[in-house]
């Protein structure tokens, strides 16, 4: 069993491991069952897409939303603005409001600059989320 003779006729004392493998591979199924359970990795929201139907007019109300055009132009919410006048006019719609968030929108023909100086005073008025509209976003794909 744990013993065998040696050659000079005295015992010799060996190991018995066989015990040890049953309690490692017990302990490797034990550890290979609990690992399934837990958790790794960060939770993620996924978007949603729009709801089918004509969007809520008490969150069209609130909802801000800067478009650039080509031609040097801006607009709030169909209201003409000024590149000189975008910031002011952005503090004084978000004085009294606790979300501030916007989006931007820009026409297709726009260099993305431009959308990102619109982000820049955006950011600079204190908002803290802009979203980018696109086309696909707009028909709620």
């Amino acid at each position: 069993m744990g013993m065998s003779v040696g050659s000079k006729g005295g015992a010799m004392a060996e190991m018995n491991v066989v015990p040890l493998i049953d309690i490692l591979l017990v302990l490797l199924i034990i550890f290979m069952a609990i690992s399934p359970t837990i958790s790794m990795g960060l939770s993620a929201m996924v978007p949603q897409p729009a709801p089918p139907g004509a969007p809520d007019q008490a969150v069209m109300a609130k909802t801000i939303v800067v478009q650039v055009f080509k031609d040097n132009k801006v607009m709030i919410n169909e209201e003409p603005s000024s590149w000189d006048g975008l910031q002011a006019r952005l503090d004084q719609i978000f004085k009294q409001r606790a979300e501030k968030i916007a989006f931007v929108k820009g026409d297709d023909t726009v260099f993305f600059g431009e959308v990102a100086k619109a982000i820049d005073i955006m950011r600079a008025a204190g908002i803290d989320k802009v979203g980018l509209l696109t086309p696909r976003m707009e028909s709620g794909q």
